[in-house]
């Protein structure tokens, strides 16, 4: 073999740094997008956004009629000041009090209401609103801990047990664990703590603590919250001392809802066993809840539907979409300076500018494409509902707009649409499709939207179990599974027959 030249032409695909760019801004979320927009404005100062509330040619003539009329007036003012002056200083009499330059007005100006209707704040400073301050079931365990006479040790104990609540209102920790983690607290001011603190004195701030509010608080069981919260009430509470009994005896038939066993053991008829059955569903099982802890989370949509004129339309949402622009006055800069550094630091900045502009404008067009396709094949879920959901596959819109299954996967990630039925992230229209008997395709969406329907209007003492809802299913043409009913009916976060079954 001896070595030779040969010349070939191929295809490849680069990923330039533009391509890159661009891939990267189409799979970030609407606020990691705002981030990447104001980290670009603050690294370069040839990108610049448009303020769409401004006019300059109106601000500008504004701005000069102000200032001549703020001309003419301090020249009135001076002349008159002057003329009064010159008029005191040739009389031969001064008088007491001298025109000045400027009124008390002219200097401060006091504000006697703001715009919220309140007080001024301190020194003339609108007071900001800084948002609420949420309190949690901690916080509201410590204040009523503040305000209850304990003594120093009590007191740590009495922390301790606090700290071990967890959101629900529980107690996770025994009264051992607390023992023992306050005696190791003071063992360093105190040797003689491991003697004098003894279990009984745990165990008697927890009785404490779970008279504080909410009712039941610090319990370490569903039944001792219960039953914690039976004792609070009245004595002439109907069927009290009943209810107490069902609860400390038989927990667990009350939990299987095996309500003619429990009606055989406590020896108790129907209606009897309804009115206890109100009773314990007056209590509330888990105590911490009612002291709301949960912060409420904001979406902002990043495509508008809405119907008009018989056609839904789909927008882009103009609070997520700023305008850019670059600088034309730093870009001129760079004209008269090619051969200076910082003519190519300018040129540099101006053709990254473009770039970041040209990424931002492509997706924006390829998201409101998707979301147009996406709407145009599940026209019957915006007019009818869940049930009404189509089966569709991220092949499906790949195919309709040319583009790769995995920019459509980046593009309906973290995107949300906003229409007339609430708020949903693109993700959620895509769902895989099961066989009907008359050859057709159904939604798992509406499945499962069929099935809690069907949950819904049940009744309560008789329960549909999951084969039930098969055969309802397949009456309507859509032949499901037992288990895929059980699976559904689990991610809807509905419990089994037997649990859903009431007396009420």
């Amino acid at each position: 073999m001896k070595p030779s030249l040969q010349l070939r032409m191929s295809q490849t695909l680069a990923m330039t740094p533009q391509l890159q760019q661009a891939i990267r801004l189409l799979q970030l979320s609407t606020l990691e997008l705002q981030l990447e927009i104001q980290e670009a404005l603050d690294s370069n100062p040839l990108l610049e956004q448009e303020d769409p509330n401004t006019t300059p040619s109106n601000d500008a003539e504004s701005s000069d009629a102000h200032n001549a009329d703020n001309a003419d007036n301090n020249d009135a003012i001076t002349d008159s000041s002057q003329i009064e002056v010159s008029d005191a200083l040739a009389s031969d009499s001064i008088p007491d009090e001298l025109p000045t330059d400027s009124n008390w007005d002219d200097v401060y100006t006091p504000q006697i209401q703001n715009h919220s209707g309140g007080s001024a704040g301190i020194d003339g400073l609108d007071q900001v609103y800084q948002g609420a301050t949420s309190e949690g079931l901690y916080e509201h365990l410590m204040w009523q801990m503040e305000l209850t006479p304990f003594t120093d040790i009590d007191r740590a104990i009495a922390v301790a047990i606090i700290d071990g609540i967890d959101d629900h209102g529980y107690l996770n920790q025994s009264c051992e664990e607390i023992l023992h983690s306050v005696v190791l607290g003071h063992q360093e001011h105190d040797d003689n703590n491991e003697d004098q603190l003894e279990l009984d004195e745990v165990e008697a701030v927890l009785k404490r603590i779970q008279h504080f509010d909410p009712i039941g608080v610090a319990a370490r069981s569903l039944q001792e919250c219960l039953l914690i919260q039976l004792r609070h009430l009245p004595k002439n509470t109907p069927w009290l001392s009943e209810c107490q009994q069902i609860i400390q005896s038989h927990m667990d038939l009350l939990g299987n809802r095996d309500y003619r066993q429990l009606s055989r053991k406590t020896k108790l008829k129907e209606p009897q066993l309804k009115e206890i059955m109100q009773l314990i569903q007056s209590l509330e099982p888990r105590p911490g809840n009612v002291i709301d802890q949960s912060e409420g989370q904001y979406v902002i949509p990043d495509v508008l539907v809405k119907k008009k004129n018989n056609q839904w339309i789909v927008d882009l949402n103009p609070d997520i979409v700023p305008r850019l622009r670059v600088n034309t006055e730093y870009s001129h800069l760079s004209t008269g300076k090619r051969n200076s550094s910082d003519g190519q630091f300018i040129r540099a900045h101006v053709q990254e500018a473009k770039w970041f502009i040209k990424s931002l404008e492509s997706r924006n067009e390829t998201l409101l494409k998707v979301t147009k396709s996406i709407v145009q094949r599940q026209v019957d879920f915006f007019e009818y509902g869940d049930e009404a959901m189509k089966p569709m596959v991220l092949n499906d819109i790949a195919e309709e707009v040319e583009m790769h299954e995995s920019t459509i996967s980046r593009v309906t990630t973290q995107k949300f649409m906003h229409t007339p039925r609430g708020i949903f992230e693109l993700k959620f229209f895509f769902s895989s499709h099961v066989s009907t008997d008359n050859g057709g395709e159904c939604s798992s969406t509406a499945i499962r939207a069929l099935i809690k329907k069907l949950v819904a209007a049940e009744n309560a003492m008789k329960p549909l179990s999951d084969s039930k809802i098969a055969d309802l299913l397949a009456a309507q043409g859509i032949k499901v599974a037992r288990r895929t009913i059980a699976k559904y009916r689990e991610a809807l976060s509905i419990p089994p027959s037997n649990q859903r079954k009431s007396l009420l």
